[in-house]
């Protein structure tokens, strides 16, 4: 029974938690690695009610064995949130758990690219395509991406339904909660482009973009794009698809957006995920003055 914990925790993530696939995935491989190191750190099964007797030491010589497969801070103690949520589930929420303190984590700071590069690293990705479409397909995703500050899942979340386009965008963000973004008409007529150029066709119930063959577009692919064309570009490797979402958010503040708008564009929940972008835009400044300043 409890070998089957990990899927049934799974399951209460998508169900009732809502959390994104990526999140699902990681927080069900936490769970399947704690049972199998307890069986072989207790020598016996795990059952529910051993879980309840979990010790802090229990917890610790855990981490110090994931510490041994080369986890960070970061890493472990994002392990260690996931072992808490998956504990909850499977003795209770009323239980008491043992205590541990993770970590200390560094957070470090979203890391913008210029407008020309977020260009520049979009028709790259175009060009290198190995068809057409394809190429359509790749520009108008990031442009998506840097243009209204979709996350890559919520790009390639996109189903047929969007179409035809208008000023807006209706977009499917984490935890099922919806936002609106403007589109630019550049955006705007990237995606049109794309969507009369796929052979696949288009319906509003499939995705909008597609992969090769005709399934859904994986993210993945579009790392892997990214990763090649800035290696052509002399780019550093902080240019990710998600940093293209950083610079939309730096460049928007930098322009004045208002903080409360900027989070409703990104679909943060709380001001405080928005608010190291404040951050970001001083150290942006800071690096331009050092730079150019006679005196710096």
């Amino acid at each position: 029974m409890t070998d089957a914990l990990p899927l049934l925790y799974a399951q209460h993530l998508a169900r009732d938690r809502r959390r994104s696939v990526h999140t699902i995935r990681a927080y069900e491989a936490t769970a399947v690695r704690l049972i199998a190191f307890l069986q072989g750190h207790w020598g016996e099964a795990v059952t529910r009610e051993r879980l309840a007797g979990l010790t802090p030491a229990d917890l610790r010589a855990f981490l110090a064995h994931r510490r041994n497969d080369g986890l960070g801070n970061a890493s472990a103690a994002r392990e260690l949130s996931a072992v808490r949520g998956f504990l909850k589930f499977a003795v209770g929420a009323e239980a008491e758990l043992p205590r541990l303190r993770g970590p200390r984590v560094k957070k470090g700071l979203p890391r913008p690219i210029a407008p020309h590069e977020a260009v520049a690293l979009a028709e790259a990705v175009s060009d290198e395509a190995r068809e057409p479409w394809i190429g359509l397909r790749d520009w108008a995703v990031l442009l998506l991406l840097y243009g209204a500050g979709l996350r890559i899942g919520e790009a390639a979340g996109l189903t047929g339904a969007v179409l035809p386009l208008g000023a807006t965008l209706r977009v499917t963000g984490k935890r099922d909660k919806t936002r609106t973004v403007p589109l630019l008409p550049q955006v705007r007529d990237a995606i049109e482009a794309y969507a009369q150029a796929c052979p696949y066709g288009v319906s509003r119930d499939a995705p909008l973009f597609r992969g090769a063959k005709g399934g859904p577009l994986p993210p993945g692919m579009v790392r892997k794009a990214v990763r090649s064309a800035r290696a052509a570009l002399g780019l550093s490797e902080r240019t990710t698809p998600h940093a293209l979402r950083h610079s939309f958010a730096t460049h928007l503040l930098g322009r004045g957006a208002d903080l409360r708008a900027l989070q409703e564009l990104l679909g943060h929940a709380s001001l405080s995920s928005t608010q190291v972008y404040t951050a970001v835009d001083a150290a942006h400044l800071l690096d331009v003055y050092r730079n150019a300043h006679p005196r710096a």
